[in-house]
């Protein structure tokens, strides 16, 4: 266990918290020049949406694994899908902004009643929830990295990592239900 880094959880968690939120940010609001990245045909950046709905749908899956995992005491199978929740979210988020920097956000068209009552609220709360699960699920990640198994239940990982699994399954269930506005019923 790397001990200098387990003083700075703390410190490395806003450190990739703010690292992280300014990349998606930056793609979002054009900031990243698209020259920056090489493009893809068409048919890969329009793919994109749909590959992340599934990764979406299996880091789900990963995550009610982890959790159900631990809760039995599998310690091991839960390391292992947590981190495939993550290594599923870090696909994501790529994808996601190699995407979102080379075309933008995606539209909403579907009625104008429908966006302004129903899909901007859900967008906001979508955002609001992972903005807030990224500093967790770094914080928890970074504990499980820097304590031995043994004293991780004496720290904030456990507490933290009921709310990191909460944040992140609401997240990406809304992020499906957002990709479904966009892509199937729209």
């Amino acid at each position: 266990m790397d001990l200098q880094a387990r003083y700075r959880v703390p410190a490395l968690t806003g450190l990739l918290t703010v690292v992280s939120l300014a990349l998606v940010f930056g793609a979002v609001l054009g900031a990243i020049p698209r020259s920056a990245l090489p493009t893809a045909p068409a048919s890969v950046l329009g793919a994109i949406p749909h590959a992340n709905a599934v990764v979406s749908a299996l880091a789900i899956g990963t995550i009610v694994g982890g959790v159900r995992a631990i809760r039995r005491g599998n310690v091991a199978r839960h390391r292992k899908l947590m981190l495939s929740s993550f290594g599923l979210f870090a696909l994501f988020l790529v994808l996601y902004l190699y995407r979102i920097t080379l075309e933008g956000p995606t539209d909403f068209t579907g009625p104008s009643v429908v966006e302004t009552y129903f899909y901007l609220p859900f967008l906001a709360i979508h955002i609001l929830l992972a903005i807030i699960a990224i500093p967790a699920v770094y914080y928890v990640l970074l504990l499980a990295y820097t304590y031995p198994v043994s004293e991780l239940p004496s720290t904030n990982h456990p507490r933290a990592g009921k709310l990191a699994a909460g944040l992140w399954l609401i997240s990406f269930s809304m992020g499906i239900a957002v990709y479904t506005m966009l892509y199937l019923v729209w």
